[in-house]
């Protein structure tokens, strides 16, 4: 019963990524938390990531939508042309 619980740190990083980003399922974050108790890499890991996730919430940023993106290339390449 034990080892179903058992993940690879590797599973365990990508559980902690989908976690800060709120796409992981219940039994996932399990998971994770019962293998934080035995890795302390994974540990260290969960705890640097939650803080960097905690100061980008905190400075509100935000990405550019695709629309804005395409706008600037389009922009760069009239002035490169020019």
């Amino acid at each position: 019963m034990v080892l179903e619980f058992m993940i690879s740190c590797d599973k365990a990083s990508e559980i902690c990524n989908k976690s800060q980003y709120k796409e992981a399922g219940f039994w996932d974050i399990w998971k994770l938390r019962f293998h934080i108790l035995f890795c302390k890499h994974c540990s260290s890991h969960t705890k640097k990531n939650t803080y960097l996730t905690a100061l980008c919430e905190k400075a509100n940023l935000h990405t550019l939508s695709a629309k804005e993106k395409e706008a600037i290339k389009q922009r760069i390449k009239e002035q490169a042309n020019s």
